[in-house]
């Protein structure tokens, strides 16, 4: 039996204290801004490659001590350079897992724990 349901991209949505996250997302990470709502600014789009992101402003937003979303990358030694060349925290170092990824864990300035990996070639 078919599933007659055909499901479009999920997007991960992580919620911020302050819309200045968006500074590390667009800079660092090379995100664009391709929607924003509110004023001010409430929930913001953002859009890279094949990724997108949703902000969503929670002031009293307090970071959970688990991973919120997994982004896969072409280049996971350049990614996890770049989080600690900014003075991220890795919560877990970066190394080759025996399921096929290299990848690390990284906090971003909320503090959402992100998990990062890239497929090891074979």
């Amino acid at each position: 039996m078919t599933n007659p349901i055909r499901l479009g991209r999920i997007a991960a949505m992580l919620p911020v204290a302050d819309m200045q996250s968006t500074a590390f997302y667009c800079g660092v990470l090379g995100f664009s801004k391709t929607l924003e709502n509110g004023d001010p600014v409430g929930f913001m789009i953002l859009e890279r490659d094949d990724a997108e992101l949703h902000l969503t402003l929670q002031k009293d937003h307090r970071a959970v001590h688990f991973n919120v979303t997994h982004m896969m990358v072409g280049n996971v030694d350049a990614m996890h350079d770049a989080c600690k060349a900014h003075g991220l925290r890795i919560v877990k170092g970066l190394r080759d897992h025996d399921y096929g990824l290299r990848a690390f864990v990284f906090e971003d300035p909320d503090g959402n724990r992100i998990d990062v990996g890239q497929h090891i070639a074979k």
